[in-house]
């Protein structure tokens, strides 16, 4: 594999998890949520919600967005009523970001889409062997990848019902 393959490569996964982020394929609040909002929005959200309290700056470097996009990020989500943002008492100058109580169950609802069903449908020529060895790859190579351990909320909503965290 070369540079640009996978650069395309990641393109292409970034838009599939668009889209089951999106929850094209479910009709419920939580995909509501992720029609109204744009892709960072949401990465930017799912941080939040695995680790409540963060500033500006360690939302930018745990999800690698930007930090001008992690700040307009924050204050749709402020304007949209999802979060909360107050000043570090420690430090007046950071700016400290929470989901609102009140909306914690459907945001965990759709930071814990499952994105099987629209990989499969990308993957469509192959078999169902084939098709599970690939998604099975792909979570290793995220999890290798990953550079933060991800927020207890997010785990406990990832596990199968009954399994320990």
């Amino acid at each position: 594999m070369d540079a640009v393959d996978l650069i395309v490569l990641g393109r292409q996964l970034a838009r599939l998890g668009e889209r089951a982020m999106r929850g094209d394929d479910v009709e419920d609040g939580a995909a509501a949520l992720g029609a109204a909002l744009p892709a960072g929005a949401l990465i930017v959200m799912r941080d939040v919600l695995a680790h409540p309290g963060s500033s500006i700056t360690d939302i930018t470097a745990r999800t690698g967005l930007p930090q001008s996009y992690v700040s307009e990020s924050v204050n749709k989500l402020r304007v949209k009523g999802l979060a909360e943002i107050n000043a570090d008492p420690c430090d007046r100058r950071r700016t400290l970001v929470r989901l609102k109580t009140k909306h914690l169950d459907q945001v965990a609802r759709h930071s814990a889409r499952d994105a099987d069903a629209v990989l499969r449908q990308a993957l469509g020529d192959l078999d169902e062997n084939q098709t599970s060895a690939v998604i099975s790859m792909l979570a290793d190579l995220a999890d290798r990848l990953r550079t933060e351990p991800t927020g207890l909320a997010v785990r406990e909503l990832s596990a199968p019902s009954g399994a320990a965290t």
